[in-house]
């Protein structure tokens, strides 16, 4: 049997390539959805990787990999990552290969195009690299982490000024079927950008139909060209295994890049949602018993063991940055996968429908949205002196601002009163000059700070209770006395 030349071979410690060495079992018990069982097979490691032989008579028809689920005893369960279609249980050998599956780690990832597993579907060759890593990898030790301390910039104003990313942080996009999520997604991942000499983004597509593939490609296309990018695609009617395992690839790439290289890498999950059905499909062929609406009830530590992949280590240079995209079924956040999701990382951007009717891209909740450390990569020194103080003053108004509108919706907008009116205009002008952006359109931070300003000085001065007069005096545009103006058209948009 001969080695697979594509990332998922497996050479064992000593340089042998494939399962040389390895004893292959031909006693296959049941192939059930995309499991294999094995019988007589002693000595299996749990998370063991082993290439299945597809034999047509006594000549091998293609061979497949697949990865140890559960050991009992002699009788091993085996994820088929290709699916078991077509196989029959008379006609399959198994051959394991002594260790958890390795992919070849370096920079010879970066410009490429790769489905799920790893295989090239740019027409390149396989990829190679220096060493070998273990896809599952390890969660980083809580007390080798290094604090964040530098932003990441995105080019999109509202996470800019309003929820910033920093560097090592785990910021997860909460979005709803039929919203710009994947957009916004592809709109970070190519125009990202940190302090660091060098800025790598992995982008792990999950479950996405072919035309999200090809839009996804045709918008990072130039950043891959750049070799800044690597760029892993799973499509909706590839085997589910395969979505298992396209975020570990991305994460074990992304974690040899930053702390061996010592890049600042991005790594773009979309959609963790498909991955946790995928997740969910797999116990459900294992028989096992389901917890909330059907998932494991190990959903939490699974989801924790990619989140924790990322941050910063001491002594060493790079970060590995995450931003997960899951889509709400029903819009409903307490559904288990952003629940959980919530518990595991540190804030979210959420995506609202009402703000996406109101003509808004992208259709951000700034008053549902947090970044938990914000605080330690914004400021003085960071951003500028006056973002923290800013981004507070614009979502305090932007609660006020909603209060009116709702407000005026009972009473009518002629009952208002003259601040109140001034909150409808800032509002309007706010979603107008800030949180509204073309989708390809990059702004600087100087840039989104200034739109900040300029929807504040549509309030009165006495409004501004959360900058200081210094700061009043240093950025609120000239010309400005802060008196409150009629909304447009006298009503509330």
């Amino acid at each position: 049997m001969t080695a697979d030349p594509s990332p998922l071979s497996a050479r064992p410690a000593d340089g042998r390539s494939g399962v040389v060495g390895r004893l292959t079992h031909g006693d296959v018990r049941e192939l059930r959805g995309p499991l294999l069982v094995v019988g007589d097979a002693d000595g299996v490691g749990w998370d063991e990787f082993a290439v299945v032989e597809v034999r047509d008579g006594e000549v091998a028809s293609g061979e497949r990999h697949g990865l140890v689920l559960e050991v009992d005893h002699d009788l091993v369960t085996l994820q088929v990552l290709e699916g078991t279609a077509g196989m029959a249980p008379g006609g399959t050998r198994v051959a394991f290969a002594g260790r958890p599956l390795h992919i070849p780690v370096g920079t010879g990832w970066l410009g490429r195009v790769c489905n799920g597993r790893g295989e090239p579907l740019d027409g390149g060759p396989p990829i190679t690299g220096p060493e070998e890593l273990p896809v599952s990898g390890w969660p980083l030790n809580p007390v080798l982490r290094e604090p964040p301390q530098e932003p990441v910039l995105t080019g999109v104003s509202v996470i800019d000024a309003l929820t910033t990313l920093v560097q090592g942080q785990k910021l997860p996009i909460f979005s709803v079927a039929g919203l710009p999520h994947l957009s916004l997604a592809t709109q970070i991942a190519a125009h990202a950008t940190s302090a660091g000499e060098s800025f790598r983004v992995v982008f792990a597509a999950m479950g996405l139909t072919h035309a999200d593939i090809a839009y996804v490609r045709d918008r990072l296309e130039e950043r891959s060209a750049a070799g800044e990018l690597v760029l892993l695609l799973n499509a909706a009617d590839d085997p589910v295994i395969e979505r298992i395992l396209t975020p570990r690839i991305a994460l074990t790439v992304a974690e040899h890049l930053a702390f061996t290289h010592g890049d600042d890498v991005l790594v773009v999950m979309s959609d963790m949602t498909s991955y946790a059905e995928a997740l969910r499909e797999v116990s459900a062929a294992r028989r096992e018993i389901p917890a909330r609406r059907g998932y494991p009830g190990y959903l939490y530590s699974d989801l924790a063991s990619l989140y924790e992949r990322c941050g910063r280590v001491k002594g060493r240079p790079g970060s590995v940055t995450v931003i997960p995209v899951l889509t709400m079924p029903a819009g409903d956040i307490t559904h288990p996968v952003p629940d959980l999701t919530g518990y595991i990382t540190e804030g979210q951007v959420v995506l609202s429908p009402e703000v996406a009717a109101r003509g808004i891209y992208p259709p951000v909740d700034g008053l549902s949205s947090l970044s938990r450390l914000m605080r330690s990569g914004a400021g003085e020194g960071r951003t500028r002196e006056d973002h923290l103080d800013v981004a507070a003053q614009v979502l305090a108004a932007l609660a006020r601002a909603r209060q009116a509108a709702e407000l005026a919706e009972l009473v009518g907008v002629d009952a208002l009163s003259e601040t109140d009116h001034a909150y409808l205009e800032y509002r309007d002008v706010l979603e107008r000059e800030l949180l509204d952006q073309g989708r390809d359109e990059v702004r600087t931070l100087e840039d989104t700070l200034g739109r900040a300003w300029r929807a504040l000085a549509e309030l009165p001065r006495q409004e501004l209770t959360m900058v200081s007069v210094e700061m009043l005096e240093r950025y609120l545009p000239e010309g400005e006395d802060g008196a409150a103006r009629t909304p447009v058209n006298g009503s509330a948009r």
